[in-house]
């Protein structure tokens, strides 16, 4: 392996400029920290373009296999002096390797989808955090996918990933403006659905047994007005205290184990709901 050794290094500069979103765009290059994340984006067929390892660090039994197996491969391996290594991490947390990975388009043309899919779309939402809450959710609950609509956050966002678990690397997902999205859900027959605080329906009133999309608004600025027309039915969770909204990764949770709560017992809903 090469070694960094100067905070003057081109790679240890590039790795820097890739910690902010418009350096990903242009450079259409993403970071990965950690075993389990780098692990999923090699099972799903990610393009690693080199993978830094931190020079001295204690690696765990997992890191150095994935190690042995980067290098069957023919990814370059560059060592990393533990200081410099440290200023490239996004992260607090040090497993010993980043990898600077190709970024993949993710259109909705591309996305696949499983047979009587449940879509989650999350349009605007701006905190890479909440993406990736979503993301492992969705995951854990069996969404079939997840879409971007109008984003204002990068879908391989450092942050995105690391709330994520890595989900996001292996869910099927796109990303699209919103008018896209709503073309595509209606082209796939998919009973489209806004959460809403203000809809007359609860989402236990809902049959999620059938294909279906539910889209979440940002906390901040709300669903844009294409969600809020008549062919997108407002549902809503009930909301017995003085706060009249939940964190969106919160009501994406409620969701969707109420959609696998409904699959897993043939569409039966909650008692007293119609």
């Amino acid at each position: 392996m090469s070694t960094i050794t100067s905070f003057q290094n081109p790679r240890f500069k590039r790795v820097r400029k890739l910690h902010e979103s418009r350096h990903r765009r242009k450079l259409r290059l993403f970071l990965i920290e950690g075993v389990r994340p780098l692990r999923l984006a090699m099972e799903n067929r990610f393009r690693l373009e080199e993978v830094f390892v931190c020079q001295g660090h204690p690696l765990s039994p997992a890191a150095r296999e994935l190690l042995l197996e980067l290098d069957r491969r023919g990814v370059p391996l560059v060592e990393v002096r533990r200081g410099i290594f440290r200023k490239m991490l996004i992260g607090q947390r040090n497993e010993g390797l980043l990898a600077v990975v190709h970024t993949p388009k993710r259109s909705l043309e591309s996305m696949p989808l499983p047979p009587r899919p449940l879509v989650a779309v999350l349009q605007g939402v701006e905190k890479p955090g909440n993406v990736g809450a979503v993301f492992r959710t969705a995951d854990a609950a069996g969404v079939g996918a997840v879409v971007l609509a109008d984003p204002r956050t990068d879908l391989f966002n450092p942050h995105t990933i690391h709330a994520s678990l890595g989900a996001v690397l292996a869910m099927p997902c796109a990303v699209a403006t919103s008018q896209e999205v709503k073309d595509y859900l209606q082209q796939h027959h998919l009973a489209c659905y806004a959460a809403r605080v203000d809809a007359s329906q609860e989402y236990t009133q809902v049959d999620w047994t059938a294909p279906a999309a539910v889209v979440l608004g940002s906390e901040a600025h709300g669903l844009a007005p294409l969600w809020l027309q008549e062919d997108v039915p407002g549902v809503r969770l009930p909301m017995l205290g003085r706060v009249d909204s939940l964190n969106v990764s919160v009501t994406a949770a409620v969701i969707f184990y109420e959609a696998l709560r409904q699959r897993q017992h043939g569409g039966e809903q909650v008692a007293g709901s119609s």
